[in-house]
């Protein structure tokens, strides 16, 4: 695959439009990282639970990382498929890919091999890089498995100890190889597709998020400018550098020329301890861990008071959960809103009035702008519900090689659907979300669609018909419920759909709860009325309390 074959929406006029403005500064990522080597070579820049690397460190070792893949054959166009927990290889990996000219495609650790197989082969990744293992996880030994049947792929890179034949050693390799040559450098356009990311794994409707530098860089300048992070911040990275908000903070801590520390799995406890011995300024977190910290006992023993920010975002979070945060913790605490497609859209304010403000999403940001709409695309009154629809300078390219979800989720004059229905609630142009438009379930911040668990689940010798739908929760935002209509003389428990599924798809994904129907309501059409059967399943859990 090369360049040239990345079709995007981007066009003449959008591009002057943006660096007229100065929003696109066309620049790359690569650039900054030289620069902060120069001025801070010594100041640490990344800290995992096994090391450290300072920003000279990490700059030789993108240099020797690209070399490294050049050698294996790795170039211009190659689309790499990442798959890492949160480890300072991330960094190392996705920032030496410019230097070669290669595309970066990042995947979530908790992806299994059916998620994995299908981005794969529908990426036509020529490689794959990951952790040998990770939660007792044997990632090698899922792609050696995977490998025979997608021949696409050429190369796999592992880092960590492995006994599966024909991979290569990242570590080694970085030991080996002498930085790449200054000749030897591919120079990238900053407004070549440069990095992807799918928002369904195994749905009949895949959608690769396709981002430039430009578009990525202006996320980058938003939330450091408007959040005021500087070179002094200490950011503590949970959220999953394999997803977008995760790898949003890395690009942050990089940008800024501050210190990211790396968390590999989320622990409430475990992360107080961080805050007090790194001394965190910056979170960017979901509402779930804010209150997996709120319910540990005795948390105000830890020391917090270096907390600055705190910004929650990816799914709403409850009313309850924000006034006992700011109740009890240090640190002013932001809601966002923003998605893998636009970047970060709107946000609260450090001047807002709390009171005025909990549970919107705040306001746009810089130079983006929002429109409430209907079906037909057209503005619905002041204060009226309808699909919250973007615009603006960190607008995602477009889905690739998928013209009819950018035909459908893209305006005919290119407004970006998002799928969520919000409304204005004050003069002021807050917005709140009432809900979604999508089938999309938001766990926590990880988002899927059913579908992909649905088609795997009419493969059980006892469903006739099968849906999942998200309930509230107050916790996570939204719980798994399987909704089941099983065959005569047929029966089924929650273990047996868990052990049916476990290995094959993300955790996240797996149903919470089980509920049975005589019949599910379904559309003239045969689509499932899932918002008729998530009020129903809502009404029995209430019945039952």
């Amino acid at each position: 695959m090369t360049v040239a074959q990345f079709q995007t929406r981007l066009t003449t006029a959008l591009r002057n439009r943006y660096i007229k403005s100065g929003a696109w500064k066309d620049i790359t990522f690569y650039s900054c990282i030289e620069r902060r080597a120069i001025e801070h070579p010594d100041r640490v820049v990344f800290i995992d639970e096994r090391r450290s690397l300072t920003y000279k460190q990490l700059k030789e070792q993108v240099d020797r990382c690209a070399a490294f893949f050049k050698s294996l054959g790795i170039g211009e166009g190659d689309v790499v498929t990442m798959q890492f927990p949160n480890r300072v290889e991330f960094p190392i990996v996705f920032f030496s890919l410019e230097l070669i000219g290669a595309i970066a495609n990042k995947i979530s650790p908790d992806f299994r091999r059916r998620e994995v197989e299908y981005i794969l082969r529908f990426s036509n990744s020529k490689a794959f890089v990951c952790a040998a293992s990770f939660k007792g996880f044997d990632y090698a030994a899922m792609i050696d498995d995977l490998r025979g049947d997608l021949p696409s792929l050429k190369t796999v890179v592992v880092s960590g100890e492995t006994v599966v034949p024909n991979v290569h050693s990242l570590e080694a390799g970085l030991a080996q190889s002498a930085p790449l040559a200054q000749s030897d450098r591919v120079v990238m356009d900053p407004d070549a597709v440069m990095r992807m990311a799918f928002t369904s794994g195994t749905t009949g409707d895949p959608k690769g998020v396709m981002h430039s530098f430009n578009t990525t860089l202006y996320t980058i300048e938003v939330i450091n400018g408007e959040m005021g992070v500087t070179s002094d911040e200490v950011i503590l990275i949970w959220l999953p550098v394999g997803l977008n908000w995760g790898y949003i903070s890395l690009l942050q801590t990089v940008i800024a020329g501050c210190c990211a520390v790396l968390m590999e799995r989320f622990d409430a406890e475990r992360a107080l301890q961080l805050i007090e011995k790194h001394r965190i300024t910056f979170i960017p977190t979901a509402p779930a861990s804010l209150l997996a910290i709120l319910n540990v006992p005795h948390f105000q023993k830890y020391d917090c008071s270096s907390l600055r920010v705190v910004v929650t975002g990816g799914a709403s979070a409850a009313i309850e959960t924000i006034k006992a945060y700011q109740q009890n913790m240090k640190g002013h605490l932001l809601e966002l809103y923003g998605m893998l497609e636009t970047g970060f859209h709107t946000f609260t304010r450090f001047e807002d009035d709390p009171q005025k403000v909990n549970g919107t999403i705040g306001r746009i940001v810089g130079q983006m702008e929002l429109r409430i709409i209907d079906e037909e695309g057209n503005d619905v009154p002041y204060g009226a519900e309808g699909e919250i629809a973007a615009y603006g300078p960190s607008v995602h390219l477009g889905y690739f090689n998928n013209p009819t979800a950018n035909s459908e989720l893209f305006t005919a004059d290119d407004w970006f659907r998002t799928g969520d229905l919000g409304k204005y609630v004050d003069d002021a142009g807050n917005v709140m979300i009432v809900g979604r438009r999508k089938e999309m379930i938001n766990r926590g911040g990880k988002k899927y669609f059913p579908r992909e668990i649905e088609e795997f689940l009419y493969g059980h010798p006892s469903v006739l018909h099968v849906a999942i739908v998200g309930v509230n929760d107050t916790r996570l935002g939204e719980k798994n419920c399987l909704c089941v209509v099983l065959k005569p003389d047929h029966s089924l428990t929650l273990d047996d759909v868990i052990k049916m599924l476990k290995g094959q798809v993300a955790d996240y994904k797996l149903p919470e709860m089980l509920e049975f129907y005589d019949e599910l309501p379904f559309t003239p059409t045969g689509k499932i009325r899932r918002h008729v059967l998530t009020a129903d399943v809502m009404a029995r859990i209430k019945s039952r309390l």
